[in-house]
């Protein structure tokens, strides 16, 4: 049964926990920091970021901050992708904002039009260099996991894309399986404007759930 603990095994053998803090909207400072800690207290070992949230350096505190062993914790951040031509650079500053000893998972935010096939061989570059133990991408549709696909050495361990039961991609879902690529919902809950929903609220009755959490 799906829990805050659960997790799924990567591609490459790692584990990610299933559930995460994502903190999009969350304010650099006092927000974001509060944001993670109190979600670290509460159990959770997922924690979302991106340098386009502009809260690398809050996020990373709270992390290290928290007293929960770094290999407990889960921590993603992206490439902005015009910062794609020094995608090494981009990398660097995003690591020195947070902080901590290596990040867990760094993702392609956006598919750059024409430079797909690029971006990810600097992509897996920076996975060569030590300092991420997983690379992915974001927002990519199957035409550009084919791409990236097409001259991976290393395969992306994650697509993560707004997937939520009411914006559900099977094709995306079944190519995804079919290549071993784990497929990562952002907005899972529709930012809160939909947990109302007579199904779901029915669904949560029935197993004695809220519709916001298992």
């Amino acid at each position: 049964m799906l829990n805050i603990e659960s997790k799924i095994k990567l591609n490459n053998g790692l584990q990610m926990s299933l559930l995460g803090l994502g903190t999009w909207q969350s304010k650099d400072g006092e927000v974001a920091y509060q944001a993670v800690r109190y979600a670290l207290q509460i159990g959770y070992r997922h924690i979302d970021t991106a340098k386009f949230y502009r809260n690398e350096v809050s996020v990373g505190k709270a992390t290290r901050e928290s007293g929960i062993p770094r290999e407990d914790i889960w921590l993603t951040t992206k490439l902005f992708p015009t910062d794609a031509w020094n995608a090494q650079k981009a990398f660097d500053t995003s690591f020195d904002k947070l902080g901590l000893e290596y990040i867990d998972l760094y993702l392609v935010h956006w598919p750059m039009p024409g430079l797909t096939k690029k971006n990810w061989l600097k992509m897996e570059n920076i996975f060569a260099g030590g300092k991420v133990k997983a690379i992915g991408v974001s927002n990519y549709s199957i035409k550009h996991l084919e791409d990236t696909l097409s001259v991976a050495s290393v395969k992306p361990a994650v697509n993560q894309i707004k997937l939520s039961p009411y914006n559900y991609d099977s094709k995306m879902h079944h190519y995804c399986q079919e290549n071993n690529i784990a497929l990562e919902a952002y907005s899972p809950l529709t930012r809160g404007k939909r947990l109302e929903d007579d199904r779901l609220m029915n669904i949560a009755k029935k197993y004695n759930k809220s519709t916001s959490y298992p």
